[in-house]
């Protein structure tokens, strides 16, 4: 573990910058979602976090240790929302200033809770991607620091505290499921899991419509596709990134691939069970467990609600899917 980029002695050491900052997000277990998917189903509320994601830990601990030059000089980040809160929400609290881009026609609701957070927003790109490349050719020569949304440390450390609680409070889960944009929240907690619990599983989640990073992990080598065909922004990427799918190449155990009508059947089952929203990749860890309910009959099953930052004009579909 120790020639990987980010190790467990990170995210030990960006455990308290984090918990200074955030409590820590429950993990409960519900009858009616034990009873779905056959196993001891526990459910992760990172949707509980103030910006409504997971992505908020690394932010904290990244922004937490920049430097006096960076801290001057602001932060610029690229995303579909989260992580574009995560750097906002961090931003304001340790007094930086923060500009992000997100892709033209994102989710609005995303882009709205950005910019209440102090943060400059620019909208441009057809995706993500697209969105990434336009912060990567034109904007980082601006002297701003450049906050990749997966290839930093300070991120994949402050996102594995994340898993530190999971095992604070279930110390023996047989399988953790974790949604994949790009692979922050499945390299935390691999980097984790490999430390305290070898036998616990780590597996990734990606949409169907956006499957690079899986298909990229199975064959060894980057692979990138040239559209992307998924209402989940959260794991809506087209290329990997780097560092962490050498990350999750090394410990994660494997990754299931689910379609749009099982990521709104797990939001509408998350909604009915545990009176919770969730976004399409919140509910990407429900639609695995389901997906794959033979595999993990009868074991500890923790599925990360990554995000509750759903589009609200996804909700009338959501709401008409099919609950069995």
């Amino acid at each position: 573990m120790s020639e990987l980029p980010v190790s467990y002695s990170d995210v030990l050491e960006a455990l308290p910058r984090v918990r200074s900052v955030l409590k820590p997000t429950p993990l409960y277990s519900y009858p009616g979602l034990c009873e779905l998917t056959g196993c001891e189903y526990f459910v992760k509320h990172e949707n509980h976090q103030p910006v409504g994601a997971f992505k908020i830990r690394g932010g904290v601990n990244l922004v937490a240790t920049l430097s006096e030059v960076e801290r001057r000089a602001g932060i610029l980040g690229c995303s579909t929302g989260n992580h574009g809160q995560s750097l906002a929400w961090s931003a304001r609290h340790f007094g930086v200033s923060c500009t992000i881009v997100v892709p033209e026609a994102n989710n609005p609701d995303k882009g709205a809770a950005i910019r209440r957070l102090g943060a400059t927003l620019i909208e441009h790109g057809r995706d993500f991607d697209a969105a990434r490349d336009y912060v990567e050719t034109e904007l980082v020569s601006s002297g701003m620091r450049y906050v990749h949304s997966a290839n930093e440390p300070k991120l994949i450390a402050g996102v594995g505290s994340m898993a530190c609680e999971i095992f604070d409070d279930l110390p023996n889960p047989d399988v953790i499921l974790v949604p994949i944009g790009l692979g922050s929240g499945a390299c935390g907690a691999s980097l984790v899991a490999k430390a305290v619990r070898p036998e616990t599983q780590i597996i990734g989640v990606q949409a169907e419509g956006a499957p690079a990073v899986a298909n990229s992990w199975r064959s060894g080598r980057l692979e990138t596709t040239a559209e992307i065909h998924t209402w989940a922004e959260g794991m809506a990427t087209r290329r990997p990134a780097e560092m962490t799918l050498q990350i999750m190449q090394a410990l994660m155990d494997d990754v299931i691939l689910v379609s749009d009508d099982e990521l709104r059947r797990a939001a509408r089952l998350l909604l009915q069970h545990t009176h919770n929203l969730a976004e399409g990749a919140g509910a990407a860890t429900l639609a695995a467990a389901l997906r794959e309910r033979s595999r993990f009959v009868e074991k500890k099953v923790v599925g990360v609600l990554s995000g509750g930052n759903l589009d609200l004009n996804e909700l009338p579909r959501i709401l008409a899917a099919e609950s069995h």
